[in-house]
């Protein structure tokens, strides 16, 4: 713990092989390259509770932001402790993607090539409902405001264009 401070020192508590978690730009607490990660690493596992769909929708209507999809049946609830992965902020424009393997894990994976003191980043890839509570602060040339799957951009860019008309 730091001297004026209740949350532990996520520098030196949260430090794996390949990233160190301090301030981020973004928002909060981020994950940066600790050194050069290579395009197709798997960086860190994104870990947590496994959870059924059900006790998901009834977390996520008690305002947690950490659950993620594995499959139709399951989910992880990564709202704990010992998963500093849930500190990776969202990027419209990311340099690391989510994926899932074969065992159900799920893998922060790097899409290019990173750079020591980058911090990494990944699409929450959320759907349209209610993506207007989700406000994006990623600061890419291409951000849409919102923290949305890739495939919806056009449709949200759409939605501001109308907006301005109306306006």
């Amino acid at each position: 713990m730091t001297e004026n401070s209740t949350k532990p020192n996520l520098e030196r508590v949260c430090q794996t092989e390949w990233i160190e978690f301090r301030r981020s730009h973004i928002h909060g607490t981020g994950g940066y390259a600790r050194k050069p990660i290579p395009d197709g690493t798997e960086i860190i596992e994104y870990v947590g509770e496994k959870i059924t769909k059900a006790e998901a929708l009834r977390r996520c209507e008690a305002q947690n932001e950490y659950i993620f999809t594995v499959n139709d049946d399951w989910d992880i609830d990564g709202n704990v402790a010992w998963n500093p992965a849930r500190l990776i902020n969202h990027s419209c424009a990311p340099n690391c993607e989510a994926l899932i393997d074969d065992d159900g894990r799920i893998w922060i994976t790097a899409l290019r090539d990173i750079q020591p003191g980058e911090e990494l980043t990944f699409n929450y890839n959320y759907d349209l409902e209610d993506y207007r509570e989700h406000l994006c602060r990623c600061g890419a040339p291409q951000c849409v405001g919102y923290m949305v799957a890739e495939e919806f951009f056009d449709h949200v860019r759409g939605q501001q264009a109308l907006t301005q008309v109306q306006q």
